[in-house]
């Protein structure tokens, strides 16, 4: 169990520049961890100097030689020292460990003179702290596989021409060029330049993502097929690539509540253990059997495999595309029976569409869109920008207002070959004295009325784009047997559009930010576990309040610092992902917990009444352990995928082409 526990006291912080680069973070994790490596040579000596030690015994025994006797005793103290070395330091703490209850065991067979029983024992567990140190190791192989993954140096814009720097000398605001093959070294905008990158790494995702003027890129993802100018917007830790191995490495220091229940258990299954062997001995006087009942209790598989489980599902979840920020949000997560879903930016993309152009009568659907277009030429407004894209994607020629006025909250007055244009709402076009009428509109959305020189020409729908992973990952919600909740500020008839067409359980609409806050409070208050998944500044306050907060990774920077997981790229099927790795961490913990019980007591039982010797007692012992720990190995994110990118296996031109 030393490895599990070196994992959770050493582990790694990231540098306190802003300017992280991948062989500082490989110089700390060696510096970190620079006595452990795949193999340790002189554990491995230790193992084959006590197997060695208990052939010899066994091939002497029966000779009863009391050198060979006293041998075989310091045999088993010199290879058994780190069992001894730990055992000790449990009692300067006083704490009951496993370690110290191996000890006993040991002593006691070298005192009844068990030499070779001592040696197998000792060899046993020797073999195990071998076994769940490899284990352990590819926790840490996949974090500096992530780490191989950031570029050293980068090609910047400097007075005009490209020059080749180390990337702690890159600055926000700088072009930074990445050819083709190569992988982006930086969080930023693409400014120039036309390509397809692999997101593998920090979003998951499987197909190559096309990107062009205005794409977000992140750091240590593949370019693939064309060279893409990029301006720096993050480097080094506070990239996305930075902060998924911060809370990897954070997720090393943290301990969940279900890792402080797994330690106290550890400890009360080894007093059980050895108020057993004591009843053993007094109803049985069987020296033997009451050795095999200390020996054949263990903790190793709860202790060690719960903060491995812990390690890998963060992990995990970082591959996948999803920020843990802690076990403990872990733990949560996979507790979650209510997810409250802000609607703007969550289910949609916050970017307005026109859906809809809805003629007065005797009106030309071009002369409505015309008109809008020339009031909105100068507002900068997403009504505005949506109107206008619509116009140009139908190929209305654009034409500039003379006079341009905007009235917040209201719409637009615009002077155009000496007309007046009004766009807003209805109330808007009343004041300015031209009766309109609410048309019949084929679908729902944000009302814009149009009318010029007097006249009402018709009104104008737009409406939030839906993302197009929303309505799978709600049903895939729904299947996991959690209530679904739309969230959202928006009139009622909007609201209602959007939950019927994802099929959620509720919908609650024209919600201000404390309003939503009430909501989480009062479900909170009523036993609830809740996920709130939203983006802006908005949802704040309700993503604190929150059993868990979950934001998006194209929110607001304060959504971001205040959630407790955030999804990379915005892809709702991250979240579906993230919850079914939570659940999984959960249920295998508890597939621990249950195990190491059964075990534990149906082995003391069978020792007690001598049907378990020493030998097969540290045997069973040893295996129940690594059973559980290579239980919670299974939740270890796969380094495959990360040695394909950092040895180049991946073809630019075969993966775009797909």
């Amino acid at each position: 169990m030393s490895e599990v526990k070196k994992m959770q006291v050493e582990a790694v912080d990231l540098p306190a520049t802003n300017h992280l680069t991948a062989s500082q973070i490989s110089a700390e994790h060696e510096s970190g961890h620079g006595e452990e490596g795949p193999l340790n040579w002189l554990e491995i000596g230790r193992v084959l100097f006590v197997a060695g030690a208990a052939i010899a015994i066994l091939l002497l025994h029966g000779a009863r030689n009391p050198y060979v006797t006293g041998i075989g005793v310091v045999c088993t103290f010199v290879g058994g020292f780190p069992i001894f070395r730990e055992a000790y330091e449990n009692i300067a703490q006083r704490r009951m460990t496993m370690e110290l209850s191996m000890a006993i065991a040991i002593v006691a067979a070298l005192a009844i003179r068990e030499i070779f029983t001592a040696l197998v024992i000792t060899l046993f567990v020797l073999v195990a702290e071998i076994l769940e140190g490899l284990t352990v190791g590819r926790g840490r192989k996949a974090i500096q596989h992530l780490v191989d993954l950031l570029p050293s140096t980068a090609t910047v814009r400097r007075s005009g021409s490209w020059t080749d720097l180390e990337i702690q000398k890159v600055s926000t605001d700088d072009e930074v060029l990445v050819r083709p093959g190569a992988r982006i070294p930086v969080d930023g905008k693409v400014v120039g330049g036309h390509s397809f990158v692999d997101q593998a790494p920090i979003t998951g995702e499987s197909m190559p993502v096309e990107k062009q003027a205005g794409a977000i890129v992140y750091a240590g993802t593949i370019n693939q097929s064309g060279a893409l100018e990029i301006r720096v917007e993050r480097v080094g830790r506070d990239t996305t690539f930075g902060k998924i191995i911060e809370a990897v490495e954070t997720a090393e220091k943290s301990r969940a509540p279900i890792q402080g229940i797994a330690d106290r258990l550890a400890g009360y299954l080894v007093y059980f253990a050895l108020a057993a062997a004591i009843l053993t001995f007094l109803f049985t006087y069987n020296i033997r059997s009451t050795i095999s009942v200390i020996i054949v209790a263990g903790a190793c598989g709860i202790a060690a495999g719960t903060p491995l489980a812990i390690l890998g599902s963060i992990g995990r979840a970082a591959q996948d595309g999803a920020i843990i920020k802690g076990g403990l949000y872990l733990e949560k997560l996979g507790e979650v029976d209510t997810i409250l879903l802000d609607k703007t930016g969550t289910l949609t993309y916050g970017t307005l569409e026109l859906i809809n152009v809805c003629p007065a009568e005797n009106i030309p659907p071009a002369v409505l869109l015309k008109s809008a277009a020339i009031a909105e030429s100068r507002s900068e407004h997403p009504i505005a920008k949506a109107i206008l894209a619509k116009s140009a994607q139908l190929g209305i020629p654009s034409e500039d207002s003379e006079q341009f006025e905007y009235m917040p909250g209201k719409g637009i007055v615009a002077i155009h070959d000496s007309e007046e244009i009004v766009v807003g709402n209805q109330h808007f076009l009343t004041e300015r004295g031209v009766p309109s009428a609410r048309m019949n509109a084929r679908g729902l959305g944000s009302e814009i009325f149009v009318a010029r020189g007097g006249r009402f020409l018709g009104t104008l729908q737009v409406a939030d784009t839906l993302r197009p992973e929303a309505h799978s990952a709600i049903q895939s919600l729904k299947v996991m047997g959690l209530r679904t909740v739309l969230l959202t500020g928006d009139a009622k008839a909007v609201a209602e559009d959007i939950g019927g067409k994802l099929g959620v359980h509720e919908i609650v609409s024209d919600l201000l930010p404390e309003d939503k806050l009430a909501y989480v409070k009062q479900l909170i208050e009523k036993g609830h576990s809740v996920a709130m998944v939203g983006d802006g500044v908005n949802d704040a306050p309700a993503l604190m309040q929150a059993s868990v907060g979950v934001a998006m990774g194209s929110g607001t920077d304060v959504a971001r610092e205040s959630a407790d997981v955030v999804l990379i790229g915005s892809d709702l099927s991250k979240l579906v992902e993230t919850l079914r790795t939570a659940r999984r961490c959960r249920r295998t913990i508890l597939q621990n917990f249950v195990g190491t019980l059964a075990v534990d007591s149906v082995g003391v039982g069978l020792a007690a009444f001598g049907f378990l010797n020493p030998l097969l007692a540290a045997f069973i012992h040893v295996s129940s352990e690594m059973a559980f720990i290579l239980n919670s190995a299974r939740l270890l994110p796969s380094v495959s995928s990360a040695k394909q990118i950092v040895r180049g296996t991946l073809s630019p031109s075969s993966s775009a082409t797909s």
